[in-house]
Parts: C-alpha cells; structure tokens; sequence
C-alpha cells in the first residue's frame, strides 16, 4: 500500500478555458475567486478538506502534489462482497424489468383469443408500455443526475410495482392500455439501476461486470416463460401479471441497504456523504482505504441535454441514439415474431407470408404448452449470447462487438424467407436472439462509459427513451405487418441492423480499458 501513500497537504489548479488544457492555463486559485460553477473538493481517508477555505496565498503556492480518483479508490478496494450483494440487489431491478417487456409478447397473443382483439389493438397493447417508457426514460435521467441514482431507480421500482399489480385487475380494454402504458412509465427509470451499478465498479472489470449483470436480464426473461407454462393453461394471464411483480417486491423490501454512487455525491458536493460509503465498501470488502485524496469537479448544473450535444459528444450522442433505436427494434421484433409465427400453426406458410393472416381477423390459436416449451428454448438463447461476448468485450472491444452482433443477427434472419420447418426455425430463432442480446448488453456496458457522471444518467435515459421508439414500431411490424408481408417484414430487420452494425465501427471513442470520467472538463474536445 506505500505507493498510494499520499502528504497531507494539497494544492489544486483550476483552468482558465476548459477546452485547453494546455500547461499554461493552469490558475491556481480557488473557485470562490474564479466565479464558476465547479468546485475541487479534496478528501483524505481519515478526514475531509475543502480547497475554499484556502487563502490566496496558499493557493498560488508552486507545490502541487499528486491526488486519488475515485476509480483509484475502488481499484484499490476491488471487487468483493459489496459489489456482489449491490449485484444481487440491482438484479432484481433487472430481472423485474425483463419480466415485464418479456410478458408482452405472451400477454398479446392471449387477449387476441380471450377478448377477441383485432391485429392493431393487440400491438397497441405492446407499444403503449413502450410510449410510456419513452416519455419517462429522460425524466428519471434527468432525477437522478440531479437527486441521485438511488433515489430515480427506488421511485421507479415502486411506481412499476403498484401499476403492474393493479394492471392484474384491469376489467377492459381500455383500463388495461392506461395501466400498461403506466407501468412503461416506471420501466423507463430501470436503466438508472446499471448507471448506479456501473459507479461502483472497478475499472478493469466494469466490463464483465456489467455484462454478467445481464445475466439477470436473461434470468427474468426465462423465468416468466416458466410462469406462463406453469400458470397460462390454468390461472391465466392475470395470475401472470402478479407473479411477475414479485422480484420488484424483494427488491422493495432490501432497497434500505442500497447506497447512493459516491462519484454522485462527490460531484453533488456531498463530500462526507461519499467518503463513508467508499468507508462501507473498503469494510465490507476487508480491505483499507487509500491513503491520500480524492478530487472531484463539483457541478452545480448537472444533467443538461445541451452537453450531449455538444462538440465534445455529438457525434458519439447521434450515433448511440440510432444504435439504441435499433437494438430495442430488432430485438424486441424478434421476441414478437416468435410467438407470431408459433401461434400460426403453419411454419412453411408462416414463414412466406402466405396465410399468416387468417380469413377473419378476429379468429385466432391460443398458445400451446409445445409453443411455450418453444419459446422457453428460444429465450434460453440469451445465456449464451451473453456468455460468449463475456469473453470476448475486453479483447475484441466495445465498439466492434456490437458491430459483430448487429451483422450476425441480420446473417441469420435472411433463412426466414425461406419455407423451412418449425426446427429450423427454432434454432434460426435461437442463434439470432443469441447476437442481438448479446449486442444489447455491449451497448449497456458502452454507454454509461462513455459519458462523464455530470450527465451519465441523463445520456442513459435519452438512449433508453430512443430505444423505446424503436420498441414501439416494431409491435406493428411483427404483429400486423408480418400478417401482410414477411418478406417486406425481414427486409426493415436485416437493413436496420446492417445500418446499425456500420453506425457501431465508427463511433469515435472506445472506453474499453478507459477510467469513468467525472466531467467533460476531463475529456478532450
């Protein structure tokens, strides 16, 4: 531990133009005589200082002496039994949120039959949730930049928790789409859980850390294939909707535990408050803190829309947007297709579009317990997908495998326009949603890496909101197109991938190996 050794004391220089971070711009002068908005705060291990209270004359001192990040701290502190019970605990956030999209895709076929719902009512039921979710998802960015992270996902989890209990008892239609579209608007704060998650991690393993989260996500997705196995042919779909709320009531009950991200606190200026949680973490994990300081920006203007799309991130901001489109487009499609083309009876005619209408709109084939065995194989698919790019993110790195997943995923559409059996199908499927889930999960480890804390969760929010756009489209092109056309269906799949796959190779940053940045005074422009 002596090379973390820091002197007690420390003088701190201030910029006089963010942009130019050249040796000769440095003033060393505290803020309260600059007049801006940011702050450096220091804090040793034992004790807290803040460089306001410094004189001037102490302030223009030559001595400068090296200070700690905190990514320095918590590659010190390491991965330990904090970071595993944090994993657990924001899993169930994940797994309750992948519960409810995944449900989606049972929850229509089901009210096709029982309430006798044409094409369009049936994908409204799908694309409200996904409205919903895009309205809100820059909201709870935008709370928990500016209140914290704890506080957007805890709120979040409760408002989807009580929507989609009620949602169980909705008598019509038309209560279902208002409670539904309800419970979207809590799933748009869900992606705050990995920005908090991804604030405690060390830096070498943020990546397959965040990517073994997404087992959670899998988790959810298989679980509540075997809740409608189990309960779908017997309760029905509202005993469904019940059941699938009862990882967010876990969650409810242990949230107490969870702390708020020390680099939010940090940034937000609450200094002791970020010190004795990085105290919790070095205790829990039976290690010592660090000798020295930590430092940070203090930002009094936080979560901006304006600083995404700002010289420094607008190209990164635009093509992350239509990366997430896509991503929430071809996968959420593929979900919807399955079941589309397992309720049709008729693979060979399924899949050429031939007869997948039927001749009165509203007649229709419940799902069996042999699709739900189906489904459950198909959704299997996303342990695997997850696992092989576990492997392969720090070594082949961010940016080119998500390209890599958008390409294999159209590669293993295009034998969907052909007349093949109901296996073959099957194993298409699987392989499929195997690459999209996979490149899922990359771009959630991308994202919150590559925008500093000042506006993290804001720029994940906007992502999520983009995202859900595309969510909302492809109800009406996996569930009422497809009844038209699978060709023309396929043929928007595979190009917005491909575009996708193209946009992914020339983001202009890779974060793999790269420290979480604080503020984009960090950053080069």
């Amino acid at each position: 531990m002596d090379s973390w050794r820091r002197p007690d004391k420390v003088t701190y220089r201030r910029w006089r133009n963010p942009d130019l971070m050249g040796e000769g711009n440095f003033v060393d002068q505290s803020d309260e005589y600059q007049n801006t908005g940011n702050d450096v705060c220091t804090a040793g291990s034992g004790r807290l200082d803040s460089q306001e209270g410094y004189s001037a004359s102490k302030s223009r001192s030559d001595k400068t002496e090296e200070t700690l990040r905190v990514d320095d701290v918590l590659d010190t502190i390491g991965f330990g039994k904090f970071q595993w019970k944090l994993s657990l605990l924001t899993g169930l956030a994940w797994i309750g949120d992948a519960m409810e999209m995944m449900i989606l895709s049972i929850l229509g076929p089901q009210l096709h039959c029982e309430w006798r719902l044409p094409s369009y009512q049936v994908a409204l039921i799908t694309s409200v949730v996904f409205i919903g979710t895009g309205i809100t998802s820059p909201v709870w960015g935008n709370i928990s930049d500016k209140y914290g992270r704890r506080v957007g996902l805890i709120t979040s989890i409760c408002w989807i928790l009580f929507y989609g209990l009620l949602s169980a008892f909705a008598p019509l239609y038309g209560w279902l789409l208002v409670l539904r579209g309800l419970v979207g608007a809590g799933i748009g704060g869900c992606p705050q859980g990995m920005t908090l998650y991804s604030e405690f991690l060390p830096m070498k393993m943020r990546g397959t850390c965040i990517m073994m989260m997404s087992i959670f996500w899998s988790v959810g997705a298989i679980f509540v294939v075997l809740l409608a196995l189990w309960i779908m042919p017997t309760l029905g779909w509202r005993w469904l909707l019940i059941f699938s709320i009862i990882p967010l009531a876990i969650f409810i009950c242990f949230c107490r535990w969870l702390p708020e991200s020390p680099r939010f606190d940090l940034l937000a200026g609450n200094t002791e408050k970020a010190m004795a949680t990085l105290q919790l973490i070095a205790k829990e994990n039976g290690k010592t803190m660090p000798e020295g300081k930590v430092i940070t920006h203090k930002q009094k203007e936080r979560g901006q829309i304006k600083d995404l799309l700002s010289p420094q991130y607008r190209r990164t901001t635009l093509l992350l947007w239509f990366i997430w489109f896509s991503i929430a487009f071809n996968y959420y499609g593929l979900v919807l297709l399955t079941t589309e083309l397992y309720q049709s009876g008729d693979p060979c005619g399924a899949t050429q579009g031939a007869k997948t209408e039927p001749s009165c709109n509203l007649e229709c084939n419940y799902l069996t317990s042999d699709d739900y065995k189906d489904l459950l194989w198909t959704t299997l698919a996303e342990v695997p997908g997850v696992l092989v790019f576990l492997l392969v993110i720090d070594r082949v790195g961010r940016r080119k495998s998500i390209a890599t997943c958008f390409f294999m995923f159209s590669l293993f559409i295009l034998p969907l326009y052909a007349c093949i059996g109901r296996l073959a199908v099957i194993i298409i499927i699987f392989t499929a949603r195997a690459f999209i889930t996979g490149g899922f999960q990359v771009v959630c480890v991308y994202t919150p890496e590559v925008f500093p804390t000042e506006n993290r969760a804001l720029a994940i929010g906007i992502c999520s909101a983009i995202s859900r756009v595309g969510s909302l489209l492809t109800p009406f092109i996996a569930q009422v197109m497809l009844r038209k056309s699978l060709s023309l269906t396929l043929f928007l799949y595979c190009g917005c991938s491909l575009l996708a796959g193209v946009a992914s190779l020339i983001l202009p940053i890779e974060t793999s190996g790269r420290s979480l940045q604080e503020s984009s005074l960090n950053q080069k422009a």
